[in-house]
């Protein structure tokens, strides 16, 4: 419980802050303003309250997908009533237990304030000057900081009370494990065109001119955007940058490290807690009675406990002449070391590198001319800029810059050229036409300009244009219904007491397959079906032009008495005491809710989001 306090404390002095992020996006602490967002029962969510946790949204998105949001991207996916929306989920919980007189004392809620270390002064204990500036900073006093860390504290032991305790029944792990678990056998067989009993007929133009207008949308190309950009790439000025010799030099230097490496060795060590155990635990190795590993498992340690990577000669000190005096992987020792003596296994030499100049000097070269030559873009980003604020368009840009001007009529499946970098897509996807040119990042360094000529809706591509695809698919779809019609009356007869071994088919049968298993030459649901198949049922698939009759042989049960069953039993029932205890909770807060009133005041969220515009 008082883990559970302590981490809810942490919680809420990491968002209080957050705040002081806010100022990327234009936003500062209102002056300690009052103005609601929200009144949730008899509690307030206050403007700092929402900017915090919209803050937190942005941060936990760009952490997640690594692509920062503005304001506008946040609230078109809903970040901004997410935020919103789990702060009276709070406020209401914490409102319950005030109407219910649960409280945490002073002393508590004192030593949460104390072992913040935001609070701390620099000899590490609590400094009440710190404390007043934070909170000041941030629109709070130390009363009201003190009171939301008693609710939030509060709160928490609350919804721990709910969701604690809450166990899977037996009933449902055995439907999840056999869920899981079950194998079948099945027998099948795939027919393909070659398998056709009478050969297809040769479609007339109404015929292909009919499926050509059933299946319009296959023949329809997608939107196209023409743009106009100016392009400016390392690729594009690397070949005009001169390197001085000097400086590669320098470079050379810098990475003497990585071009000159003595040898190395891949090396564990095993520490013993005096020198008499180390040399009796080599005496067994050195016997045959033991290994290295043994000793290790004996420990209850894995080789990752031990594992001291690559090292050199210097990194061993006193036990390098033991360890480098092996020719071949072995163990040596006992030697000392920082922890005490010690026995090395030594799995591997690595010969010592050296890498002259000369032999990388055209690698150095390359390198340091694409980092000068981004410098150069970076530098010319500003001119660009200006360029643009006076009106320039991509054509002009190519005139009185080193960007060059080109145009492509893109949609979503053109990845040539320019469209290859992904930067550009995203870029060309949202474009609005008449809307000011913006400079483009591109992942290589380079920048781009781009501006929405002209937007052509999705259309049908003309019959003569795509006539060969439109027999190429009217063969597969005619194929595939004439070979599922022969696939459904063997069916037939199999149901009726024939042998599959009598169809004159090419049989495969495979044996304990599990849910997630792939076996080649099926169509992409055949696992699907097969579990949902009754033991000796006979089914007929069809997929792209060809057809299989699928039996179901056997059904076999998990056994669910192994180790490796009661270890999944164990984790199926965790997973699920985890899931139910959330939906308690939720449900709960939701009940919560329902009893609550909640009043909304979207001017004053409207001043957090317009100011991060």
């Amino acid at each position: 419980m008082a883990k559970n306090k302590a981490s809810n404390a942490f919680l809420w002095i990491i968002m209080l802050l957050l705040i002081l992020g806010l100022g990327g996006f234009g936003l500062t602490n209102f002056g300690g303003s009052a103005t609601t967002v929200a009144k949730v029962g008899d509690s307030e969510i206050v403007l700092e309250d929402y900017a915090r946790a919209l803050e937190s949204q942005l941060r936990n998105y760009q952490r997640i997908s690594g692509q920062a949001l503005t304001i506008e991207q946040a609230q078109a996916i809903g970040l901004d009533q997410l935020a919103l929306s789990q702060l009276v989920s709070e406020r209401a919980l914490e409102n319950k237990v005030s109407e219910a007189g649960l409280s945490v004392g002073d002393e508590n809620v004192s030593q949460q304030i104390v072992d913040t270390p935001a609070f701390q002064g620099l000899g590490g204990t609590f400094d009440r000057v710190n404390y007043e500036q934070a909170l000041r900073q941030n629109g709070l006093t130390p009363a009201e900081y003190e009171e939301r860390i008693r609710a939030g504290t509060t709160a928490s032991i609350l919804r721990t009370a709910v969701a604690s305790g809450v166990q899977t029944p037996e009933a449902f792990i055995d439907v999840l494990f056999n869920f899981a678990r079950e194998e079948r056998d099945v027998t099948w067989a795939r027919l393909t065109a070659d398998d056709l009993e009478a050969p297809l007929g040769e479609p007339s133009d109404a015929d292909l001119r009919a499926f050509y207008d059933e299946n319009i949308d296959t023949f329809t190309q997608s939107e196209t955007r023409v743009i106009d950009y100016a392009l400016l790439t390392p690729d594009m000025i690397v070949d005009n940058i001169e390197v001085e010799e000097s400086q590669l030099r320098e470079l050379y230097d810098a990475a003497a490290d990585t071009y000159n490496r003595p040898e190395r060795r891949l090396v564990e060590r095993l520490v013993f807690a005096t020198e008499a155990d180390a040399e009796a635990a080599k005496a067994r190795i050195d016997a045959g009675d033991t290994t290295f590993a043994d000793l290790l498992a004996e420990r209850g340690l894995s080789l990752d406990d031990v594992d001291l990577g690559e090292v050199t000669e210097s990194d061993l000190g006193d036990a390098a002449t033991a360890v480098f005096g092996l020719s071949e992987p072995g163990v040596a020792g006992p030697a000392p070391s920082s922890l005490g003596p010690a026995l090395f296994q030594m799995n591997a030499i690595l010969a010592a590198q050296s890498t002259t100049f000369e032999e990388v000097r055209d690698e150095l070269k390359a390198e340091a001319a694409a980092d000068r030559a981004r410098r150069i873009i970076l530098d010319s980003r500003a001119q660009v800029e200006d360029l643009l604020a006076g009106g320039a368009t991509p054509d002009v840009l190519a005139e009185r810059t080193d960007m060059q001007f080109a145009s492509i009529e893109w949609r979503a499946d053109v990845t040539d050229g320019i469209a290859a970098y992904e930067d550009f897509r995203q870029a060309a996807a949202t474009l609005q036409q008449g809307a000011f040119p913006e400079v483009t990042d591109l992942e290589d360094g380079g920048i781009a300009v781009l501006n929405l000529r002209e937007v052509t809706p999705p259309q049908p591509i003309p019959f003569d244009e795509v006539s060969d695809e439109v027999v190429a698919l009217w063969e597969e779809e005619q194929t595939g219904a004439a070979l599922t019609e022969q696939a459904d009356a063997a069916a037939e007869r199999l149901r009726g007491g024939a042998e599959m071994a009598g169809l004159g088919l090419d049989l495969e049968t495979d044996r304990g397959l599990g849910r997630s298993s792939f076996v080649e030459g099926t169509p992409p649901d055949f696992m699907d079906q097969v579990f949902d198949m009754d033991s000796g049922e006979i089914r007929v698939l069809s997929s792209t032009g060809e057809a299989w009759i699928v039996r179901l042989d056997t059904v076999t049960a998990p056994d669910p008495t192994t180790a490796e069953a009661q270890v999944l039993r164990g984790q199926f029932g965790a997973e699920t005491s985890a899931d139910l205890a959330q939906s308690l909770l939720a449900a709960f807060t939701q009940a919560v809710l329902n009893e609550t009133e909640v009043d909304i005041n979207p001017s004053a969220m409207n001043l957090i989001n317009s100011a991060g515009r």
